[in-house]
């Protein structure tokens, strides 16, 4: 068997990355088990410079704040800013305290110097303005994008003004409570004014689409793009609110389920750019449903990557990372029955698995599932295995 899995092997490099395909996918997604990792962040940023350099891929797309991500677009693109600054106020999650992201973003702007528009690299963040305890507030998104068409288009197609949206919001504590998390009494997200919000935010994405013509004319397309952004940030959030106060059984499904909604509808707007390398937790790239416990309450919804590949086929493709140990973490050696097992008998320290041939050579001799010892790893399904297009494996992860 360990002949079987030598065979399928190949060095995480672009070109052996795009032998594994069928042809160059607009989205290549590359997975990772757990965060915080520089080491996989580093063999990130090493793929995506061949990437770029060997098969025209032109944009990064991370598991970060959407609208966040625009700070580092701005910098990397013309030089707003300083990178120090971009670093603090350009990531979601604490990303922004990563040398390997620090140095991304170095790299890009030194790339991007006296390039041409259309040769630059472009960043994007393509998570929502969420974390594990709440929600943004929609003010940002939603009067940014009143702001792009109150400039552009007659004030009487407008279906209200700044003020009313102001008003409406009122303060942004409202929105951000943490206790709406766990109470849903305690969330605006179905009051009267945000009832209000999301119809007056609907009419204002509504006419965005419809002005697209003179829009994309009067400005130009990276500004209409941005402006679609901003709607379809103010919209899935205010449906992410609405959720959050509601009391059905079905309300943390519903929450986790748009949260990779909002994820698959701004990979989307990625795809339309042209090929783009994105990197997140493999569960929000895998084709599979994703599934987790949260107390006594099981939930199963569709993961950004399912939707993705169900709109994109074969312009979608999926490399899941496995890892052998993370030894600071107390994930030591795997058992020679598990999956990652296997492929720690193996010499070489990474490499990239082709997973359909190695789910064939393993017929109905399935590796044990791995249980991880620590709560941030995630070990691959070995049931998924053939749902990827292949497999990167980091046999030790340092401390970063």
């Amino acid at each position: 068997m360990a002949t079987d899995i030598k065979d399928t092997a190949h060095a995480v490099e672009a070109a052996a990355v795009m032998k594994l395909l069928p042809a160059r996918p607009r989205l290549l997604a590359l997975g990772e088990p757990t965060h915080g990792e520089d080491t996989l962040l580093d063999l990130r940023n090493e793929l995506f410079r061949q990437l770029v350099e060997q098969e025209g891929y032109r944009t990064i797309a991370i598991e970060s704040d959407c609208m966040m991500g625009l700070v580092v677009d701005d910098y990397v693109t013309s030089g707003t800013g300083t990178l120090d600054e971009v670093m603090e106020h350009g990531f979601s999650h604490g990303w922004g305290t990563s040398a390997a992201n620090r140095e991304l973003v170095r790299w890009i702007r030194t790339y991007n110097k006296g390039r041409p528009a259309s040769e630059r690299l472009r960043f994007a963040g393509f998570d929502g303005p969420l974390e594990i305890t709440g929600a943004a507030s929609p003010r940002q998104a939603l009067t940014a994008l009143h702001g792009y068409l109150a400039a552009r288009v007659d004030a009487d197609l407008l279906p209200c003004t700044a003020e009313t949206v102001d008003r409406l919001l009122g303060a942004d504590d409202r929105w951000t409570n943490p206790a709406a998390m766990m109470d849903p009494a305690q969330s605006v997200g179905q009051s009267a004014e945000a009832r209000e919000l999301r119809l007056l935010a609907d009419d204002l994405v509504a006419l965005l689409d419809e002005q697209t013509p003179h829009l994309i004319t009067a400005t130009s397309r990276d500004d209409w793009d941005r402006a679609r952004l901003y709607g379809r940030t103010a919209t899935g959030l205010l449906r992410y609110h609405f959720w959050m106060a509601d009391t059905s059984p079905g309300r943390m499904t519903r929450l986790v389920g748009l949260r990779d909604q909002m994820m698959a509808d701004n990979l989307l707007a990625v795809a339309g750019r042209g090929p783009a390398l994105v990197h997140a937790h493999n569960g929000h790239l895998q084709r599979n449903k994703s599934t987790m416990r949260m107390g006594d309450l099981p939930l199963e919804w569709w993961s950004a990557g399912a939707i993705v590949s169900a709109h994109l086929g074969e312009e979608y493709a999926v490399l899941a990372t496995a890892l052998g140990t993370i030894r600071h973490q107390g994930v030591d050696t795997p058992p020679p029955d598990t999956f990652e097992g296997l492929l720690y008998a193996l010499p070489e320290d990474r490499y990239v698995i082709d997973a359909p041939r190695l789910a064939t050579a393993l017929g109905d001799t399935r590796p044990v599932p791995r249980v991880s010892p620590w709560f941030g790893y995630s070990p691959l399904d070995p049931a998924h295995l053939a749902a990827h297009d292949g497999i990167v494996f980091v046999k030790d992860v340092p401390r970063s």
